[in-house]
């Protein structure tokens, strides 16, 4: 039997809730659902989501389904608890989890060549890699990141044993090598320009073999940014998202001012990093760019007109040298997708939450510096970049990101009341669910997270 077979949610039984559940129909609407009947089918998809249900009616709703009612258990769930769609990491260094918060206050560049390449260096030991990475894929999940688009080091083998990981614990997940030749110590870089593709070619057959359907991981196609990428390795990858139209791609984007004017100085033919990446064949729909912070006017309207998505940090981009904010109001006003990236280790933080806290912050700093031209974000906005957001920009949303019947299950079940259940803000009688909402959003953590499933699968540990 396969990784896959044995990961497969397809194996248990139909699990089923009664309560309350959450979720985003649209970045306008947040739905709140009480005493809302929701059904798993085995194959880990929503076959029922049915709102202001009686208790005493589920056997009867689960009869009607077609199923014997005693067949499987339903969970009841108490005041105080719910059900809300999985959290999606659009940006996610995933060999940059054990030097999280090192290296605050400097530069991009030189955080990079101060702390991260010698880290990143450290996974060219499997055994390091398989250690490492087993402890970063289950602390996310710990969190509630159900899916998440990860960065792996230059190493192919250490990309590869981090999609293992992600299928062996039940993440779902796209895995990219690393791709940089260029401009970072002799000691941590690619080969050459035929290597760095041969790797990459490598960990795409690898993923396609591991999981073929692309149940739960997808390779993605990953230059660090044009830095670090001579042009014949950007032309390179650019081939190889031609020959695998379903393959997404993800890259650094106008991140830093020092990092667009080293680009200008590598690539002086193109006026704007949107006209470098899409000379390369490296921007269309499947494009998840991160940070964002500089775009011009026409790479905006680019940026719409090729359907990119934009992954937002805002732990990242304020703890450097430089408080930067992107202008997510007015992308979304666009109508470009955006999600939302903890950027760990760039950003300190791995927690969802923390990330939705922050977003919240720096887009009251924006809606300052625009003198209330673009508003800061709903809590509401936060939640739903955070799920179906996220889901869009992966290029998933027609899978997972709320609970609409026929989407797979990624769900965390959340208490908020009762036991030891950490330094949330205590939930009172007269708290409507809106309140209780509200005060895990701004207080809770993963402590709160009482199970995590994936296309129906528990897999938090």
């Amino acid at each position: 039997m396969d990784k896959l077979a044995k990961s497969s949610p397809t194996l248990g039984l139909p699990i089923a809730f009664h309560g309350t559940v959450i979720h985003s129909r649209s970045l306008s609407d947040l739905e709140t659902l009480e005493n809302c009947f929701l059904l798993v089918d085995k194959t880990g998809k929503i076959q029922a989501l049915q709102a202001e249900v009686d208790p005493n009616e589920v056997n009867k709703i689960i009869s009607d389904l077609g199923y014997a009612p005693d067949v499987f258990p339903v969970k009841y769930l108490q005041r105080g608890q719910f059900l809300c769609p999985g959290f999606v990491d659009t940006h996610n260094h995933a060999p940059q989890w054990a030097q999280r918060g090192v290296g605050r206050g400097k530069t991009l560049l030189n955080w990079l060549n101060d702390v991260t390449f010698a880290h990143e260096a450290k996974f060219e030991d499997s055994a390091y890699a398989k250690r490492m990475y087993s402890s970063c894929v289950s602390g996310f999940l710990r969190q509630g990141i159900t899916t998440a688009s990860y960065y792996g080091s230059l190493h192919g083998k250490a990309t590869q044993i981090l999609a293992d990981i992600c299928l062996e614990k039940g993440q779902r997940a796209l895995v990219g090598k690393c791709n940089m030749n260029r401009n970072s110590p002799n000691w941590y870089k690619d080969s050459s320009v035929e290597d760095s593709l041969y790797q990459t070619r490598a960990l795409i057959q690898h993923i396609q073999n591991i999981d073929p359907d692309s149940k739960l991981v997808r390779p993605i196609i990953t230059p660090r940014f044009a830095i670090s990428c001579e042009p014949e390795l950007l032309s390179g990858l650019g081939v190889i998202a031609k020959e695998n139209p379903d393959i997404p791609i993800q890259t650094h984007f106008n991140e830093a001012k020092g990092e667009m004017l080293f680009t200008k100085e590598l690539f002086p033919e193109f006026r704007t990093e949107t006209e470098l990446y899409k000379s390369y064949g490296l921007l269309n729909d499947r494009s998840i760019l991160a940070h964002c912070i500089y775009l011009e006017e026409e790479e905006i309207e680019a940026l719409c007109d090729l359907r990119c998505g934009v992954a937002h940090c805002p732990i990242s981009n304020t703890t450097m040298d430089y408080f930067m904010v992107a202008p997510i109001r007015e992308y979304l006003r666009r109508g470009i997708k955006v999600g939302l990236g903890t950027d760990s280790g760039g950003g300190h933080s791995s927690s969802m939450l923390e990330i939705m806290r922050q977003a919240f912050v720096v887009s009251i700093a924006r809606q300052d510096a625009t003198q209330g031209q673009d508003p800061a974000l709903t809590l509401f906005e936060g939640f739903f970049l955070a799920t179906l957001g996220g889901a869009q920009v992966c290029g998933l949303d027609d899978k997972i990101g709320n609970f609409a019947v026929g989407k797979e299950f990624d769900a965390l079940e959340v208490h908020c009341d009762g036991g030891d259940l950490g330094v949330m803000t205590p939930v009172e009688d007269e708290d409507p669910v809106s309140v209780i909402f509200e005060k895990w959003i701004m207080t809770g953590d993963d402590r709160n997270i009482a199970k995590v499933f994936v296309c129906g699968r528990s897999v938090k540990i």
